[in-house]
């Protein structure tokens, strides 16, 4: 079972770096009425890493499948709940630029939401996504 390791500091204000005990490092913060902030908020991250995790795994994947993937773009709007305060809803619209067919690049969107593991969490807290997918034919 692999570790994976975070950190974060207040530099000032709402301003928080984080890094994961490697060589990465991010900025979060919270906008206010007088400063839009450095960075994204903490949920703003989770979303922002929803997408990232979905584009990944479905590189990763097209790979195995031994499919070109010419290209994949993931756009996610999140709903965030007054009553419950955090993300309750998430859209995805992906596009997918790729000469496959159609029966190919629906396992591929399958196999992708099986192993992204920020979706599974995702799922697991009970929030409720939509896909929509759309092919680019080159």
């Amino acid at each position: 079972m692999g570790k994976l390791h975070a950190r974060a500091r207040v530099i000032q204000g709402y301003e928080i770096a984080l890094d994961n005990g490697r060589p990465h490092c991010s900025i979060a913060d919270q906008p206010t009425e007088t400063f839009p902030g450095l960075g994204p908020t903490p949920l703003e991250l989770c979303v922002m890493s929803h997408a990232g995790c979905y584009a990944t795994i479905a590189a990763l994947t097209a790979e195995k499948m031994r499919l070109t993937l010419k290209g994949c773009d993931v756009k996610v709007e999140a709903v965030k709940s007054p009553e419950v305060g955090t993300i309750t809803e998430e859209t995805f619209d992906i596009t997918f630029k790729i000469d496959a067919p159609e029966d190919r690049i629906q396992r591929l969107h399958e196999l992708t939401l099986k192993n992204c593991p920020v979706g599974v969490l995702f799922e697991k807290a009970g929030v409720k996504i939509t896909y929509n997918l759309k092919i680019q034919k080159e």
